[in-house]
């Protein structure tokens, strides 16, 4: 018996998942912590000293999945939509460093507003194909 049956379930989750839905997981998690970081960060983006410690693990996090998504690029399937990609994915972790370097709250919108569009994308491809949609953009989420 599992002393954590929601750990259990998301690693089930996790290992049933076709390519397409496991790229979603990935942006639905990355939006999350960025999420975490905006509701630390505040408005004026002027936190208090008792968050700083959160918003860095949240951000490191959101940078960790983009780092994850740009190694999942195949860029001989993927041609100029996987080029693409890596492009934002570089773009993604410069803005997500630079705003938790400055606690800059409209970097972090930015971006986040960026994932959210992707994964909305990645989603509707998911649903549409079992897996396809990941291969024949040029992701390989194979371990």
């Amino acid at each position: 018996m599992n002393a954590n049956p929601l750990a259990a379930y998301r690693e089930t989750r996790v290992k049933t998942a076709s390519p397409g839905q496991l790229l979603v997981m990935l942006y639905d998690e990355a939006v999350k912590q960025c999420d975490i970081a905006v509701s630390l960060l505040g408005e004026e983006g002027k936190p208090g000293p008792e968050s700083i410690e959160r918003i860095n693990a949240a951000l490191g996090k959101a940078q960790d999945i983009v780092t994850e998504l740009m190694a999942s690029l195949d860029f001989e399937a993927g041609g100029d939509i996987a080029q693409n990609l890596f492009s934002l994915y570089v773009w993604f972790g410069h803005e997500i460093l630079e705003a938790n370097i400055a606690k800059d709250v409209a970097r972090v919108k930015a971006v986040r507003t960026m994932l959210a569009e992707l994964r909305s994308a990645w989603a509707e491809a998911a649903s549409k194909t079992q897996g396809g949609p990941a291969a024949a953009m040029g992701v390989n989420i194979a371990g």
